[in-house]
């Protein structure tokens, strides 16, 4: 059975979304909510961190805590609108503060929304949605009703034109999309195409060599030695982008596959700008 576009669209697409908060249960909370969607979640702990992550990663759209640590969110606003990289990325403020002006001033740095503490879940994923269609042009519209319908069996090719994908370059779209999350394993994938671990698991091994979590953990890996590479993200937050919340586990885990510390690539990297590509290269032979 076939796949047709807006399904494959659904599966393979994931809004990257950037929360920026120094208060523990308020995080558990949002990324709990958010990865229980399709989004991406990536999370700072402070001003700072915030700041470089979303130069770094150029996420769809932020949740900016305003009052932190170091620099508050006020801050952090003003620096993203400055930088024509993050310029366009919407801003929506978080606050516990009752405080009209605060409100006003927040909006006049470029935000698109601000929400007030204690906030319902529910409002903040559909503030979310709204403000993301509008970032791609389109006018808001209400929610679709059949987003959490299964899909239907996908054991055959699949066609979107005008390009061709096979079951296993949209298992691979999947992948991608989640490789920064630490929960997502190769049974996530076969269950989102409703096929048995087995059978994805043979698309892998028939071609490549390796099983489906292994593909998973090697592009962990390349991803790692790309941000490494290519960024100033400090190794545990690299670590997080890739699916580690522990950076101790991340780093053996890097040395076992590389050879070398994710410190040892980043430097050797920063000498040679075509290092890290032939480093890649001869891992993966393919293009980093």
């Amino acid at each position: 059975m076939n796949l047709n576009p807006p399904m494959i669209k659904k599966i393979i697409q994931s809004p990257h979304i950037l929360i920026v908060d120094d208060d523990p249960d308020q995080l558990r909370l949002l990324v709990a909510a958010l990865r229980n969607t399709s989004y991406r979640v990536s999370v700072a702990l402070d001003g700072d961190q915030g700041y470089a992550r979303a130069a770094a990663l150029a996420p769809d759209l932020i949740l900016l805590d305003v009052s932190m640590p170091g620099q508050n969110g006020l801050t952090v606003a003003r620096l993203l609108k400055a930088n024509s990289a993050t310029r366009a990325i919407p801003i929506i403020f978080l606050s516990a503060r009752a405080d009209d002006q605060e409100r006003m001033t927040g909006l006049k740095t470029g935000a698109v929304d601000y929400i007030r503490k204690p906030f319902y879940v529910d409002e903040i994923l559909e503030r979310i949605r709204i403000h993301l269609m509008l970032a791609q042009g389109k006018p808001p519209t209400a929610q679709e009703t059949d987003e959490t319908q299964p899909l239907p069996d996908a054991d055959a090719a699949l066609s979107l034109a005008p390009a061709k994908l096979t079951l296993k370059q949209v298992a691979i779209e999947i992948i991608l999309a989640h490789v920064h999350d630490p929960s997502f394993k190769s049974a996530d994938v076969a269950s989102k195409l409703n096929v048995s671990l087995r059978r994805l698991n043979a698309l892998f091994e028939e071609s490549d060599g390796l099983s489906a979590f292994e593909f998973i953990r090697q592009e962990r890996m390349r991803r790692a030695a790309l941000m490494l590479g290519q960024s100033a993200l400090a190794v545990a937050d690299v670590a997080l982008e890739v699916g580690y919340p522990n950076s101790a586990n991340f780093s053996t885990e890097f040395k076992k596959f590389w050879g070398k510390s994710p410190t040892q690539l980043r430097n050797e990297s920063q000498e040679n700008l075509g290092t890290l590509q032939k480093i890649i290269s001869s891992k993966f032979n393919r293009p980093a």
